[in-house]
């Protein structure tokens, strides 16, 4: 037995070692699925930077989805996009220092992302992006900014589709760009089929609705959720979706972010078409938006989910995820009343196309196979 657990730590001993920063929901779920694969080959370090501090926005899915509790939980909370990042960047310097990893694996497009990509890139780390190559053209996009810079100081980008691989190329990064599909439509596949085995009546009676007084939630809804700055910031904006929403045809189940909480209470009761609840698990998204009759987002993660799952969805950005245009199953539109209804009832929406642009469900087979080949060349050459 002494004889088995040496080996088993000599073992580990010489996996490399990857740090994985995640600060977000959309991060947990990419993390949760992709560290099952790669944690057969390599030494994972979780750092959370606390970026999403709400309890259903964070720890919950840690648990919901068996993701490994964090080595490093850094707290940092809200604020600015200045004083994020700088707060991130200082505590995940810290954390790379004393680790020393061999590679530092990052998600999507958050404050996180792109503070985890400067440190790194400035101590010499190898940097992992998973989902590089995504582009909206909207520069003025935080998103946009920091998916940017995280791609141009990458070792390795792992491009979700073939769209966002030429975008990769269009930017001169052909050499170091591998179209591995998202690991996003891996995670639905295999937790779509985990969270179906519980019926309605278990996911409604864990709803937490914020309000009391409102309306039951019915058999025939819409889910809808609104987070980002530029639909909430200017409250004149989020009435306008309020009063969409509660023009609809059927009721709507709307997710309030933490962000919207206090205007959400003081607005409440002037749409009563409207069922505000607290933030959902990840299980419950699942759940809500396969029942749903369409979703109202502007989200970038829920309106391809959606798409994915073959809902229709009507997103509130100026741009996002093209291949979810394909057979009118998503429509953008601006945070106009007028547009959102329109998106949601108006459009035929064809039934028969696929959802090959996301690769074939095995993206993380195919990131983890790609970073032991990156490892396994570099210590050819350095032994050479």
């Amino acid at each position: 037995m002494l004889l088995l657990l040496i080996m088993k730590e000599d073992s580990v001993n010489k996996m490399k070692k990857l740090v994985t920063v995640v600060g977000a929901r959309p991060q947990f779920i990419k993390a949760a699925i992709t560290s099952k694969e790669l944690r057969k080959n390599f030494n994972e370090i979780i750092v959370h930077t606390g970026q999403h501090y709400d309890k259903n926005m964070s720890d919950i899915f840690f648990e919901e989805m068996e993701i490994p509790s964090p080595d490093y939980n850094l707290g940092v909370g809200s604020g600015t996009h200045a004083v994020q990042t700088a707060h991130m960047m200082i505590e995940i310097e810290k954390v790379l220092l004393l680790e020393q990893p061999d590679g530092v694996l990052l998600y999507g497009d958050t404050n996180s992302t792109v503070a985890a990509a400067l440190v790194a890139a400035k101590l010499n780390i190898p940097v992992f992006h998973v989902e590089a190559g995504t582009r909206t053209h909207v520069f003025d996009m935080p998103e946009e900014q920091n998916r940017i810079v995280t791609d141009h100081l990458s070792s390795i980008c792992f491009a979700p589709t073939k769209k966002s691989f030429e975008n990769l190329i269009l930017e001169g990064l052909e050499e170091k760009a591998i179209f591995s599909g998202d690991v996003m439509y891996d995670a639905l596949l295999f937790y779509t089929e985990k969270a179906l085995k519980s019926d309605r009546e278990y996911y409604i009676n864990k709803i937490k609705k914020l309000f009391p007084d409102t309306k039951p939630i019915p058999n025939d809804y819409y889910f809808a959720t609104c987070h980002r700055p530029e639909n909430t910031d200017d409250i004149n904006k989020l009435m306008e979706i309020f009063s969409a929403l509660n023009a609809l045809n059927n009721p709507v189940l709307f997710a309030v972010h933490p962000r919207i909480r206090k205007q959400v209470a003081s607005l409440y009761n002037q749409y009563p078409n409207i069922v505000f609840i607290e933030p959902l698990s990840y299980f419950e998204t699942l759940y809500f938006t396969k029942k749903a009759m369409g979703v109202i987002t502007d989200s970038g993660g829920l309106h391809k989910e959606a798409y994915l799952q073959g809902i229709p969805c009507t997103t509130v950005l100026r741009n996002g995820w093209q291949e979810t245009l394909e057979g009118n199953w998503n429509v953008f539109v601006r945070p106009i009343k007028e547009q959102i209804i329109r998106g949601v009832l108006n459009r035929k929406i064809d039934k028969t196309c696929n959802r090959h642009q996301f690769g074939n469900g095995k993206a993380c087979q195919t990131i983890t196979k790609a970073l032991v080949n990156y490892y396994e060349k570099r210590d050819e050459t350095c032994n050479s």
